[in-house]
């Protein structure tokens, strides 16, 4: 293939969108799925795939991810829950890349979160740490690494990534050390996200858009596609779904 299609998506868990009641929508992975497929990406990269249960408990095999697999024929994948935390709150967790080439040499970052306290249906809690994961993949001959995430909002938390860096230092450090075409996507979750641009910006990585809105609940850029100069992006669009509280980036690369 002369290009490739990556999308980013962050998936909440199947839970669709309902504009009058979205914390009362219902879960159907099944249109995950028909999001997916309808944009014939060669690479997905999907965050909050399963929801976090009580207590910390995390299913084994993860459903979700099980579905997604037995739907996406063709796609070889890779997935992880963060570690185990007993103080997770009952949102989404665990990311996967899905990939139309073989995936090898998968690694895990964990990313420690600050100990911030915020209120929570009445209860004291601090946030749990967050993850980035990576696989390889050969595409044209040429090796690529994949890097997926999801960061912690800290502006839920009345704070800012701005201020507490550490979860998007470590995810930097990977970029510099970055040797060849690299493509890193996720929900960032940075409210003034020309700051985190800028700083990846510095790393030799660019976002293939930052203008348009990723997420329904509040105007802000939270997904991004940050690549870096061994690839062209020639093509990108922000698609509305109603299939999670994000919307759907596709980009298209050529090396």
């Amino acid at each position: 293939m002369s290009r490739f299609r990556v999308v980013q998506f962050n998936m909440q868990f199947g839970q669709v969108w309902d504009d009058v009641a979205p914390d009362d929508a219902p879960i159907r992975v099944e249109a995950t799925l028909e999001e997916i497929r309808r944009h014939e990406a060669d690479i997905v990269m999907l965050q909050e795939v399963e929801r976090a249960l009580p207590g910390g408990n995390q299913c084994q095999p993860p459903p979700n991810y099980e579905r997604l697999k037995a739907g996406l024929a063709g796609y070889d994948s890779v997935f992880s829950y963060p570690k185990p935390d007993a103080r997770e709150l009952p949102f989404g967790i665990g990311l996967a890349i899905f990939s139309r080439t073989p995936l090898g040499d998968m690694m895990r970052l964990e990313l420690p979160s600050p100990p911030i306290e915020f209120d929570f249906l009445g209860e004291t809690k601090t946030p749990t740490d967050r993850l980035l994961i990576g696989a390889k993949t050969t595409l044209q001959g040429h090796e690529i690494q994949l890097l997926n995430t999801h960061l912690l909002a800290f502006f839920m938390l009345g704070a800012s990534s701005d201020d507490n860096p550490a979860q998007r230092q470590l995810i930097a450090g990977l970029l510099q050390a970055a040797g060849g075409p690299t493509i890193l996507t996720g929900d960032f979750n940075v409210s003034r996200h020309q700051t985190l641009v800028a700083q990846f910006a510095a790393c030799g990585f660019k976002t293939v858009q930052d203008e348009e809105i990723t997420w329904r609940r509040r105007p802000y850029v939270l997904d991004h596609i940050f690549y870096n100069s061994p690839l062209r992006c020639t093509a990108h669009r922000v698609v509305p779904t109603t299939a999670s509280d994000h919307h759907v980036l596709v980009a298209d690369f050529e090396l």
